[in-house]
């Protein structure tokens, strides 16, 4: 997904960045629960690593081509 200004990326970086910290937040919480399940934990771990490889390909847009 391209998006067309360096203030929409820088926004969206925001937007994901949030949620990747609201997800740290709950998998530090339901680690320390006797009664997570490890399906459940998983999964919220895979999306955060989705969500940082997602706000890494951003960052990388706002990055301008250096010609070689």
């Amino acid at each position: 997904m391209m998006m067309s200004s360096p203030e929409d990326i820088k926004r969206r970086i925001i937007e994901l960045e949030v949620e990747h910290r609201d997800l740290d937040a709950v998998i530090d919480t339901l680690t320390h629960d006797v009664r997570h399940e490890e399906l459940q934990l998983r999964r919220l771990k895979k999306r955060k690593l989705q969500l940082k490889d997602h706000i890494t390909l951003l960052k990388m847009q706002l990055i301008p081509d250096i010609p070689a």
